[in-house]
């Protein structure tokens, strides 16, 4: 296999094609060791006040009953850091030895105690000295910048030398929302200011010859989260750091959304072979998030092992930058135009006049005219064809299987051909009047004179699916290998899953796709299932992934935290409501964070935002501009409305 332009310009991974785990370094946490060999860890965070020993200690239990190998709890201060002894020795007595994880933000004070009770703290290279970015275009000249290396290395050198002391461990945790003010004033809000957050300390921890520790780098923004780690892993690489790796998806919200969103960002590193940790972030009981971890993992773990893939002989593509593959414009497929649904009607046995209802369409009783909803299919795929396609919506596209075509084309113009790959490639179809040939087709059928002839059609589009054992890198394989010889034909992914379980369908579907998409590979995908579950749900998940990847928006993205001891009014309750009143605005990013750890860093990536100021105080945002600051919580949603109207971006609930 000649990959060696790829494995130059893609260090983070030891394969693009096959999957293997990177082998990090051994990292000793309590009784549970992390990296190396060892399995890819579970965990989860408490979302209790740390001051009440009792509620602590019985989620903790609940966490751990339900498979958290880590359990972390919020660390304000000295007063929360002391309890920990006691959160610790009641966890032992009644028979629990998971580690304890100290969450510090702003405090070193409390890292010291909290280092002396748990098995591993955690401390954000930007607060634990640095001054958080205030956004007001500070600038530090080179001595300035030195200076709070300086400070750095005064407060976290005495902190490695407790951890050594007691054998606790340390995550060097870095957030998208939270960079200080040095690291902004020099880097900007980018991928290599978060790594080089990240690389000060590591380089003070080998430099003390400290090995007990683990990496997370963390956004809400999934693309931002996959590349930001895929260049860390690289440079550490070039400084001989394997350290551990701790993944997750921040603020990646509840339900659905929070499941999909976690595992198009958390999956694709997985599927890269990295990861040695991984917490799903959920605004949901903490006890919830370990089960869908261990699907996670699981799923992708399922790849060890496979048949090889033949890797495509020459790239230039570097996947830690961001990066969208060059496409012709082949009707509303492709170029600049966003990623389309192709809804999968082709296993159905009976063709049905309500094909479109299935997938974002509704029937208006009045006026007996098609009205398209958010999440409406651009296309279906159906087996055969009926006169009744005549009445299917205008804006609905159709495709059938080539032989059917010519018949169905009576019906409706918006009817597409579907090709085999062996047909295309020796057939003539210029009988074929249609906007767009779609063809089906797998990595295996990209031969040289397959592609030559997709370089001649202007109307080709590809349908690429895979039932190989790693199908997401298969399909991978597929986009790579028309890069190399330069061929600009549009892809759609096509992915057949057998799921009961919609959670399941969700998690594996995004962990692949997504991934494709996060990587800029897509222009299409089409999703099916012949599992127990409903055809507007597939659809519903297909549109998520799209979304979760940021190639295209068909609803509101609300951006929520899982709380933590910080977060001072009911987050779950809170989000749901905002949930209710914003659902609508489709054009909008809305975010609710439970306090001002990330949350001010976090109004960057969305419109409009709402965080935890105190008790009963919250202050709101539109993107990073503080708007109305400590107002009651209780005035907070109405507050927001008003806001959202006053800057134009307002529209009524239909």
């Amino acid at each position: 296999m000649k990959s060696m332009t790829i494995s130059k310009l893609n260090t983070f991974c030891k394969d693009l094609f096959n999957y293997s785990r990177r082998l990090s370094s051994e990292t000793q946490i309590g009784k549970t060791p992390l990296g190396a060999e060892y399995s890819i860890r579970i965990q989860s965070m408490t979302n209790t006040d740390t001051n009440d020993i009792k509620a602590s200690v019985e989620q903790a239990i609940r966490m751990i009953e339900s498979g958290a190998e880590y359990v972390r709890l919020t660390t304000q201060g000295k007063k929360e850091a002391e309890n920990l002894k006691f959160i610790k020795a009641e966890l032992l007595e009644r028979g629990y030895e998971t580690p304890l994880v100290a969450d510090i933000h702003f405090n070193p004070v409390a890292a010291t105690i909290a280092a002396q009770y748990v098995d591993k703290i955690r401390v954000n290279p930007g607060n634990f000295v640095d001054k958080r970015a205030d956004l007001d275009g500070s600038e530090y000249s080179e001595e300035m910048y030195q200076e709070g290396l300086k400070k750095i290395r005064n407060k976290f050198i005495p902190l490695i030398a407790i951890c050594k002391e007691h054998k606790t461990a340390i995550r060097i945790g870095t957030n998208h929302g939270s960079l200080s003010d040095r690291i902004m004033s020099r880097y900007g809000d980018t991928p290599r200011g978060m790594v080089e957050a990240t690389l000060e300390f590591l380089r003070i921890c080998k430099e003390e010859r400290f090995n007990d520790v683990a990496i997370s780098i963390k956004s809400s923004n999934t693309v931002m989260m996959v590349k930001t780690v895929r260049l860390l892993v690289s440079e550490m690489n070039k400084e001989d750091l394997y350290y551990p790796l701790h993944l997750g998806v921040t603020e990646a919200g509840e339900g659905e959304d929070g499941r999909i969103k976690s595992a198009v960002g958390t999956g694709a590193l997985l599927n890269d072979g990295l990861g040695d940790t991984i917490r799903i972030s959920l605004t949901e009981d903490p006890e919830i998030e370990s089960p869908v971890g261990k699907k996670m993992v699981d799923y992708v773990l399922e790849k060890e092992g496979h048949c090889p893939i033949e890797s495509p002989s020459y790239s230039q593509i570097n996947l830690c930058d961001f990066y969208k593959r060059s496409t012709v414009e082949v009707d509303n497929i492709g170029g600049r135009k966003p990623a389309v649904v192709i809804a999968d009607f082709s296993l159905e046995r009976h063709f049905n006049s309500d094909f479109p209802e299935q997938v974002g369409y509704r029937m208006d009783a009045e006026s007996l005219e098609w009205e398209k909803g958010d999440l409406a299919a651009d296309f279906i795929y159906i087996n055969g064809f009926d006169p009744s396609i005549r009445d299917f919506p205008k804006e609905l596209g159709l495709i059938v299987d080539s032989v059917c075509w010519e018949d169905a084309f009576q019906y409706s113009v918006k009817v597409q051909p579907l090709f085999s790959a062996e047909v295309f490639l020796h057939d003539d179809l210029s009988s074929f009047k249609s906007d767009i040939h779609f063809i089906n087709c797998s990595y295996s059928d990209l031969t040289e004179e397959f592609i030559n002839k997709l370089q001649a059609n202007s109307k080709a589009v590809l349908i690429c699916q895979s039932n190989h054992q790693n199908a997401f890198a298969e399909q991978r394989a597929f986009v790579f290998k028309l890069i190399q010889f330069n061929c600009k034909t549009p892809v759609v992914f096509h992915r057949l899953f057998n799921e009961n379980e919609l959670e399941d369908l969700q998690l594996k579907s995004a962990c692949d796709l997504g991934a494709l998409f996060i990587d800029g590979l897509g222009n299409g995908i089409c999703l099916n299932n012949t599992g127990n579950i409903s055809r507007e749900e597939v659809n519903a998940t297909a549109f998520g992934i799209l979304q979760a990847a940021r190639v295209r928006t068909s609803k509101t993205e609300f951006i929520s935290c899982p709380g933590c001891g910080r977060t001072l009014f009911k987050l779950q309750d809170v989000v749901s409501e905002v949930k209710k009143k914003f659902a609508h605005l489709s054009h909008l990013k809305i975010g609710v964070m439970g306090c001002i750890v990330n949350g001010p860093g976090e109004m960057g990536d969305v419109d409009y935002g709402y965080v935890g100021a105190g008790a009963g105080r919250v202050s709101l945002y539109k993107s990073q501009e503080l708007i109305k600051k400590n107002i009651l919580s209780e005035d907070a949603i109405e507050e927001l409305i008003q806001i959202i109207k006053e800057n134009g971006d307002w529209k009524d609930a239909k």
